[in-house]
C-alpha cells in the first residue's frame, strides 16, 4: 500500500451524529419528586407541560422541555449521594432579571450559593440548588 493510498489519521467520514442540531430535552432524576415539583412549579414557576406519569413531569422552556423523572432505565444505578450536585442547568435571562431573580429567590426562602455577579468571562450570574442538590444557574451576556 504506497501513501497514496493510506487515509489521513484525521480524516474524518460524515458522522449520523452531525444531524443533531439541538438538545430536545432534559431528564433530572429525581430522589423527592414532590419537592422537585414544588420547587420548578411553585419557586421558579416553569410552566407544567404535561404530566405523562406520577414519575415523569415535563416543563416548557422556549423550544426545550425539562422533565423531572423518578429512575426506570436507570434504577439499579447507585443514587448520589444527598449534598452532590448531578448536574448543573444554566437558564439565561436579561440582565436585569438575573438580580430580579435573586430577589425572587430569596423572598421564597432559597439559599443563594452566589448572589448576583459580573464575570470576567462577561456573564452575570446567579448560582443556587433545587432541593435535591443539582446546581442552577441563572445567568445574562453583560
Amino acid at each position: 500500500m504506497t501513501n497514496e493510498q493510506t487515509p489521513e489519521p484525521n480524516r474524518r467520514t460524515r458522522s449520523p451524529f452531525h444531524a443533531i442540531r439541538a438538545i430536545d430535552y432534559t431528564v433530572i432524576f429525581v430522589r423527592d419528586m414532590a419537592a422537585m415539583r414544588r420547587f420548578y412549579e411553585d419557586i421558579l414557576a416553569f410552566p407544567l407541560l404535561r404530566e405523562l406519569s406520577p414519575n415523569w413531569i415535563e416543563y416548557g422552556l422556549g423550544g426545550n422541555t425539562l422533565a423531572l423523572a423518578r429512575p426506570s432505565r436507570t434504577a439499579a444505578d447507585a443514587p448520589v449521594p444527598p449534598g452532590t450536585a448531578s448536574l448543573q442547568l444554566a437558564f439565561r435571562v436579561s440582565a436585569a432579571e438575573v438580580d430580579q431573580c435573586a430577589d425572587e429567590l430569596v423572598r421564597q426562602g432559597v439559599e443563594l450559593l452566589s448572589p448576583p455577579t459580573n464575570q470576567s468571562f462577561g456573564h452575570r450570574t446567579l448560582f443556587f440548588r433545587d432541593p435535591d442538590g443539582n446546581l442552577l444557574e441563572i445567568y445574562a451576556e453583560i
